[in-house]
């Protein structure tokens, strides 16, 4: 994946733009957190039709140095627009606080998913609440650390 913040394209949506420019100015994603008990990260990876660098907060949910990433546009009928650049290419860049690695994210089915999901509504229980209000299984990536 490329990190030419040159190519970095911000996002159309007022509140992850706004997220993303005080984790970048910061250089800490825990002033991108959307309440002080609810820790973010920030996603970095390429647009799928724009080949643009695209950058997303999401909630931390994190065990054993493996990162999850759900894709669930508040419980929306749709996927994120991030979850189709994930398919595209799955190597993005994750920040976790002040330190970034690279990652390669896979999505998840099956008895991993539902492990995994079962964690993700432990740290954020919203989640489980978004999966009521749609009918489409939410995505789960689960994001593993290169090299």
């Amino acid at each position: 994946m490329s990190s030419s913040e040159e190519e970095y394209a911000p996002s159309p949506t007022g509140w992850v733009r706004d997220a993303v420019a005080k984790i970048v100015a910061s250089g800490d994603t825990r002033s991108g957190q959307f309440n002080s008990s609810q820790p973010v990260v920030l996603l970095t990876m390429v647009g799928a039709k724009t080949g643009q660098l695209r950058k997303v907060p999401l909630m931390r949910v994190e065990r054993d140095g493996k990162y999850l990433a759900v894709a669930s546009l508040g419980g929306a009928p749709k996927h994120p627009v991030w979850y189709y650049n994930l398919l595209a290419d799955p190597k993005v860049s994750l920040q976790d606080g002040t330190e970034t690695n690279e990652y390669v994210a896979r999505e998840l089915d099956g008895d991993e998913r539902a492990e995994w999901w079962e964690l993700a509504g432990q740290v954020f229980p919203n989640y489980l609440e978004y999966q009521q209000k749609t009918e489409r299984l939410i995505p789960v990536f689960l994001l593993e650390r290169v090299g």
